[in-house]
């Protein structure tokens, strides 16, 4: 049976290195998750006959599956594409509060004096977890619209956070040093949920595509912590995938937005500033709108169009009525590309996912760099729901919250075609000039009832 059990979770490794490697592509992303839930589903079926249960014990676990399992499989199916990160935020956490109890519970099992190889694990796993957990809540909260997703500070916030962490050094110590006293470790629990909490706060709703990927780091690095307190190989090999991978990411997002991790966790940027409603732009500076009837004629005597998706893509729903509009320019003759910019949306391949879901052909999404060169030979750049991801700010203004960001060139397309409900700002609470180009013309309203209009617009033609 040992045997067994350890080629088990060795199939199960492999499933999961395999499973992240598939999600490196679009195409073979969905491939990626279908491997990566077999090697899960090994991993559960092995561990089973290793945990010497009691049939009582055994009832519990498998009313644990049988109420845990509908619930993820319903919520994931049912979930709004517009609500995805915030999934992702709350079970990400789920997975980091997990990890900590095992390691509280582990402790209570162990009694005073656990052996430092359990006790070590289980500090950092109830540490990162409860860190994990509370953060993720607070980003569900303001992704979800329940907190404000402007930065929220007081001053000598960084002092108090650093006094929160020094606390949970000096309990760490003694759990590890003094003995493994229940009030040390439950003390340390709450100051890490605490922590959580005041970590995610000061952080603008801007930067929460970074900020997921970075407590799902935490979580994979609880979770292997957890692997090492049970002795359980799958767990230490699946959480440091996801910690090394949630690492790298984070790491490569903030490259994207052109500022470095600690300025997106301790700058406080991000605000969202509300605008006037309206044409108006600001210090008198005057736009040009446009009807669906204008950008539809444009758009059907184009030879390329670049479609550029934004948030404001994913609340209305729209990526059904995008790939239509795209259908029909092809049948045009119209070259039709999709820019993905990395952290356009609310969490990392937001746009890559909204689009697969109303199957774009995966050859059509570039990323940033692949397709920068080509907005100068593009006729239209169809910008929708986007907003700090295009502004020329990024490049042109020293000072400006985002001035070296890597952003789509759309303003070097020879017309621009900017999509949204208003003047409004996008998150990063500053005005985009590129709504005052003289190439751009703005289509105001709901981005999938515009997208509809314009492919009857074109069909018209």
């Amino acid at each position: 049976m040992s045997l067994a059990i350890s080629l088990a979770y060795l199939v199960a490794a492999v499933l999961f290195i395999l499973g992240l490697r598939q999600l490196s592509s679009p195409r073979g992303a969905r491939r990626g998750n279908q491997t990566a839930a077999v090697g899960m589903v090994i991993a559960l079926g092995a561990t089973i006959p290793l945990l010497h249960f009691t049939t009582a014990g055994l009832v519990i676990v498998l009313i644990g599956i049988a109420i845990g399992a509908p619930i993820g499989a319903l919520t994931a199916r049912r979930v709004h594409m517009t609500a995805m990160p915030q999934m992702v935020a709350i079970f990400n956490g789920v997975g980091g509060g997990a990890a900590a109890l095992v390691a509280v519970t582990e402790l209570l099992d162990q009694g005073m004096h656990p052996a430092f190889a359990l006790a070590f694990p289980s500090v950092l796993s109830i540490v990162i977890g409860g860190v994990s957990f509370a953060g993720s809540v607070v980003a569900f909260s303001k992704l979800q619209g329940l907190l404000t997703g402007t930065p929220m500070t007081y001053p000598g916030q960084q002092v108090v956070n650093g006094l929160i962490a020094l606390a949970i050094i000096a309990l760490a110590v003694a759990v590890l040093t003094a003995g493994s006293v229940p009030a040390f470790f439950v003390a340390l629990l709450i100051l890490a949920l605490v922590l959580g909490v005041a970590f995610v706060l000061p952080i603008g709703g801007a930067d929460m595509p970074v900020v997921i990927s970075l407590l799902n780091a935490f979580t994979g690095l609880a979770v292997a912590a957890s692997g090492f307190v049970l002795n359980n190989f799958a767990l230490i090999v699946a959480g440091t995938l996801v910690g090394a991978s949630g690492t790298l990411l984070t790491k490569l997002m903030s490259d994207a937005m052109g500022r470095s991790l600690a300025n997106v966790l301790f700058g406080a940027f991000g605000q969202v500033v509300a605008g006037p409603a309206g044409v108006a732009g600001a210090e008198g500076k005057s736009v040009r709108s446009g009807s669906p009837e204008d950008v539809g004629t444009m758009l059907a005597y184009a030879r390329k169009v670049i479609i550029v998706p934004g948030y404001g893509l994913a609340v209305a729903q729209a990526q059904h009525a995008a790939r239509e509009l795209a259908d029909e320019l092809e049948r045009r003759g119209v070259d039709v590309e999709y820019a993905i910019h990395p952290v356009a949306g609310r969490m990392p391949g937001h746009m890559n996912v909204l689009l697969a879901e109303a199957n774009v052909p995966y050859e059509q999404l570039k990323e940033m760099d692949e397709i920068n060169d080509e907005f100068k030979f593009t006729d239209v750049a169809l910008v929708v729901g986007a907003n700090d991801v295009v502004n020329p700010a990024a490049r042109n203004t020293p000072g400006s919250p985002i001035y070296g960001m890597p952003i789509l060139n759309a303003d070097e397309a020879k017309n621009i075609v900017f999509m949204k409900r208003s003047m409004r700002p996008g998150f990063a609470g500053i005005d985009n000039e590129l709504l005052y180009d003289p190439k751009t013309i703005m289509l105001f309203g709901d981005a999938k009832d515009s997208l509809t209009k314009l492919v009857a617009a074109v069909k018209a033609v």
